[in-house]
């Protein structure tokens, strides 16, 4: 039978590492929990964890409950367990060899499991992908098959070093991967922003972009609602006119066509997190005035480009933090 391998973390910035090499066991917080080997099922775990740590929000205990209830239902002896230590840029495999134990007395942390260490692994010696596996937050989780063989292998010295060619492919893959997931994570941001907060956001941009601008009074704009201008009072060129449709469904022909007929030698941008049908793009495409469509997906991309320069108020619509990636 298939052996199943967890990572469980040693504590914040790894702290606990050495307790766990010398002491032979690993271990899990949560110490508001007292002994829990007379726990039955899951959801005694979750009304637990929602009882001592009702301070925290609905989905961090969520996760709680579910590392907690692995740890304790999961784990079966004769498993791989590993922990990493980011000093020594290694992993410490080995065996569990016991059942759950609450201890408050050797421990820091009272949840644990004693384990037979079978040696260590260079995270400089793992593939990329098995990396990447091995980098997931959680405090527990389980390491796919795949990984676990490479551990493995390498822990006996049987793996040969790979390819640097699929090395590179493997780092720009994840690379793509995360800009994918945070394009479409920043597009839920800005799908749950109201229709206001939308104009507001749209107008940050364009002031992101060296415009000046004007959001117009609601239900008076007559096909606009924004105004920008090198000058702020559209005396300047490029006079531009913005509307901007906050909802689900795509605009038509109709929707378009109005619009550009109201430019009048001004050049329009027409935003829609809904998107544009086919023909309406082929209407803006072969109009006579400077009209530019943008769907939620290039909004999102114009919001990434010009982040930087957004004021206060714009990036408070929009909050996004920067990772750094090497190249």
């Amino acid at each position: 039978m298939t052996k199943n391998m967890w990572m469980v973390r040693a504590g914040e910035s790894a702290y606990l590492i050495d307790d766990f090499k010398k002491k032979n066991y690993v271990a899990i917080g949560w110490n508001r929990i007292k002994d829990a080997s007379k726990i039955k099922d899951r959801e005694e775990v979750k009304q637990l964890i929602r009882e001592k740590y009702s301070e925290n929000k609905k989905h961090q205990n969520i996760v709680s409950a579910g590392q907690f209830s692995r740890f304790l239902f999961e784990f079966k002896k004769g498993d791989y367990v590993l922990s990493y230590d980011p000093d020594n840029r290694e992993y410490l495999i080995g065996e569990l060899i016991g059942d759950y134990e609450y201890d408050t007395n050797q421990r820091e942390y009272h949840h644990g499991r004693k384990v037979k260490w079978l040696g260590k692994v260079s995270r400089d010696k793992l593939s990329t992908s098995t990396r990447n596996t091995l980098g997931a937050i959680s405090t527990i989780f389980e390491i796919n098959d795949v990984a676990q063989k490479e551990i493995i292998s390498v822990l006996e010295g049987k793996k040969e070093i790979e390819d640097e060619v699929q090395e590179e492919t493997e780092v720009e893959t994840l690379k793509e991967d995360m800009e994918s997931q945070a394009h479409e994570l920043i597009k839920d941001k800005v799908i749950k922003l109201d229709w206001e907060d939308m104009e507001k956001l749209v107008a940050g941009i364009l002031r992101a972009m060296g415009y000046r601008t004007y959001i117009t009074e609601r239900g008076a704009d007559r096909g606009r609602d924004i105004e920008a201008s090198k000058d702020g009072l559209m005396l300047e060129e490029p006079r531009i006119l913005v509307e901007v449709k906050h909802r689900s469904g795509q605009m038509g022909t109709k929707e378009v066509d109005r619009f550009q007929n109201i430019l009048k030698g001004r050049k329009g941008i027409y935003v829609s997190t809904g998107g544009f049908s086919k023909e309406s793009r082929y209407v803006a495409e072969r109009s006579t005035e400077q009209l530019t469509l943008i769907d939620a997906d290039r909004l999102v991309k114009l919001i990434v480009e010009f982040y930087d320069d957004f004021d206060v108020e714009t990036k408070l619509s929009v909050p996004l933090s920067k990772i750094y990636w090497p190249t």
